[in-house]
């Protein structure tokens, strides 16, 4: 019996894999390095029964370094890191034992599947996998095909198990390029690193120069901080005035209402403008206009947007999100969670992901509702050509996945389901007033589309001619009716 070793990214994604691929019926042990585990199972390849040894890497498996004496600062001039220095590829972690742990693995396997992340990076160790084990597998007679690559987006059953009836090859060409950023990276972030850190030490006395890093990554986000940071220290605030007046009609409560100039600079022209104000008895209703208006479904969602809503509306900071992301991710909740993709392939099954929420008892009413009536085509966004979008691949609870997987597993689902919804419509209602000289006025927004209300927060509010129709009485010497600053 021939025996297949397949190769994941991370040991949790090798678990859920085999897991699916095996139908749960697989035994597990510890590998060597301790880090990673082996899956057995025995089934079906190419038409033969085989032994599946399904297991896993801890992201890269090598990096990039200098040889030898290029890495002593005080021998050799940065300038020479970019055209003398060779390289050399060197274990990332040599306490795992990857390579060896690898070799093990492989030795007497015929076949490899190598299931690394469907990225640049991904193949990039799918190589450097396959420079570990080739030299030990068996070789096979003739010109059969030996190496096999699965292109997956999430951990769902359906998503693996097609990945695995269309297996390809690896991209040699996509991983170059990883190599290449990678020595790029070396050769400039170590050259600039010594020189500056050098060139700076013993020059300011409250400077802690024992290392100043250089990146090509972290020096244009420090950029970013510091063009933020000059702009926060140049900032000179201006004080100014605004005049706001409550008003109401009967017993309804007080509405405040937002004031024609907006703002003053000047107090004195300020309370000029709250005695005028005060001289009116009454706020009259000079017009009201209605106007429907519409709020554009949301794009799909990527990565970006999914952190900058999590940071800003959940209370989630970026790491923590990517973390959740990524758990949510391995047990087959959602797709990949690192994209810059915002427009669903032609061949995305919406009306499948969709029809899988249709009993969730949080959004089931909405969604059975749009099947029912047909989901409208998403807005055409970005395709990067990396990922499909963040969706979610199987509905949950928040029993499950605990309180942020939840929050953060509900905002991908409604923001999905907001995708495929129809545009949320509303009515806003502007209403102007005069107090004395001076002109007042209040917006408010009811919902006029039902569908969606739950995706499109925005969209709700209280209607504003509910509360500011008619002539609204100011009782004299209220400070109701007052102006103020």
């Amino acid at each position: 019996m021939r025996t297949v070793l397949m190769v994941a990214e991370k040991p949790s994604l090798a678990q859920s894999i085999a897991k699916i691929l095996s139908k749960g019926n697989c035994s597990s042990r510890k590998g060597l390095n301790g880090a990673c585990s082996v899956h057995d199972y025995t089934g079906s390849f190419m038409g033969q029964n085989v032994r599946f040894k399904m297991t896993s890497v801890c992201g890269h498996v090598m990096s990039l370094d200098f040889t030898g004496k290029y890495n002593n600062w005080d021998k050799v001039d940065p300038a020479e890191l970019f055209s003398k220095a060779p390289t050399e590829k060197k274990e990332a972690n040599p306490k795992l034992n990857m390579v060896k742990f690898l070799q093990v693995e492989a030795k007497g396997c015929d076949y490899v599947v190598l299931w690394l992340d469907c990225d640049k990076e991904g193949e990039n160790i799918c190589f450097e996998v396959l420079d570990a084990i080739q030299p030990v597998m068996n070789k096979l007679y003739g010109n059969e095909r030996t190496v096999y690559r699965a292109k997956f987006s999430s951990i769902t059953d359906t998503d693996i198990w097609n990945a695995m009836n269309r297996l390809g090859e690896p991209n040699k060409n996509e991983a170059l390029s990883v190599d290449a950023r990678q020595e790029l990276d070396l050769r400039i972030g170590c050259a600039f690193t010594r020189f500056q850190t050098k060139y700076f030490q013993g020059k300011y006395g409250n400077l802690d120069s024992s290392l100043i890093s250089f990146g090509p990554c972290q020096t244009p986000t420090l950029g970013f901080c510091v063009e933020r940071h000059d702009k926060i220290q140049s900032f000179k605030p201006e004080t100014y005035w605004v005049i706001q007046a409550k008003v109401f009609k009967g017993k309804e409560s007080p509405i405040t209402l937002d004031w024609d100039r907006v703002r003053v600079f000047d107090r004195e022209i300020g309370q000029m403008f709250v005695n005028m104000t005060k001289t009116g008895r009454e706020a009259l209703v000079e017009s009201v206009s209605k106007k429907e208006k519409a709020k554009q479904r949301p794009l799909a969602l990527n990565t970006v947007e999914m952190l900058r809503v999590a940071s800003s509306a959940l209370g989630m900071g970026p790491q923590h999100t990517m973390q959740i992301a990524e758990r949510l991710y391995t047990q087959g909740y959602i797709s990949y969670p690192r994209t810059e993709t915002t427009h669903y392939p032609e061949n995305f099954d919406l009306k499948g992901t969709l029809r899988q929420q249709a009993n969730n008892s949080n959004w089931a009413e909405t969604v059975k509702a749009l099947l029912s009536e047909g989901i409208n085509r998403p807005r055409k966004g970005a395709d990067a050509g990396d990922h499909p979008p963040i969706t979610p691949m199987r509905s949950a609870s928040e029993s499950e996945l605990g309180s942020d997987g939840w929050r953060l597993y509900e905002y991908i689902t409604r923001h999905f389901i907001a995708t495929v919804s129809h545009d949320c419509k509303y009515l806003q209602t502007t209403i102007t007033f005069r107090i004395g000289t001076e002109g007042f006025s209040c917006t408010g927004k009811a919902l006029i589309s039902a569908v969606g209300v739950a995706h499109h927060p925005q969209c709700s509010g209280e209607a504003a001619e509910s509360h500011c129709s008619g002539e609204s009485k100011l009782p004299p010497g209220s400070p109701a009716h007052a102006g103020h600053l």
